[in-house]
């Protein structure tokens, strides 16, 4: 490859990533319905033909959020899951760094989990980056564990929940380490019982 070509494609990248930073921080600051390709090509100082050369319009955007998202969250769960290497210790650190990251991020987790993307969860082409922040779950039950997928996707069903109810207020949350702890409890003891 020349290096020219090199060039090239390194930029288109950069700029690529820029559109999704300027994405993020645009709906972090005033919510998704502020993302419009018009602002981001205001934001990020690209024409709207160089945004549509690298999306097809905004659902591809909060798509591609949502997939460095997974990223960023699977990394915080696996850095939980480490610090924590006991199963009964790893389950709820692991929990309790998803609730972090759904809280300390509202729109990037908006767009991964709530916004409708094309993004499969549980199929073969499910995003590298969704199957190891799910895998990180699956890694705080022991390996001998009948079902760990199945118990690893109801816990993060579960907290799905929480981060939704507490955000939207429907559930105090003065509340939610009473849950966490209801929710770990009941999971602990079962992998242990199996």
């Amino acid at each position: 490859m020349s290096a020219v070509k090199e060039r090239r494609e390194r930029e288109r990248a950069q700029r690529h990533q820029l559109i999704i930073s300027a994405a993020r921080e645009l709906a972090e600051a005033e919510g998704w319905e502020a993302v419009t390709t018009r602002r981001l090509a205001e934001r990020v100082e690209y024409s709207q033909p160089v945004l549509y050369s690298h999306f097809n319009g905004k659902d591809a955007i909060v798509r591609a959020v949502a997939i460095d998202g997974f990223g960023e969250l699977a990394v915080q769960l696996r850095q939980a899951r480490l610090a924590n290497p006991e199963p009964r210790q790893a389950l709820p650190a692991v929990c309790r760094a998803y609730l972090a990251f759904a809280t300390e991020r509202p729109a990037l987790y908006q767009a991964m989990f709530v916004m409708p993307t094309d993004v499969k969860f549980a199929h073969a082409e499910t995003p590298p980056q969704l199957r190891a922040g799910f895998d990180e779950f699956v890694g705080c039950f022991p390996p001998d564990t009948p079902g760990r997928e199945l118990l690893a996707e109801v816990v993060w069903s579960a907290l799905h929940g929480i981060a939704t109810l507490s955000r939207s207020g429907r559930v105090p949350l003065d509340s939610q380490e009473e849950r966490l702890d209801l929710l770990v409890s009941r999971f602990a003891s079962r992998s242990d019982r199996d």
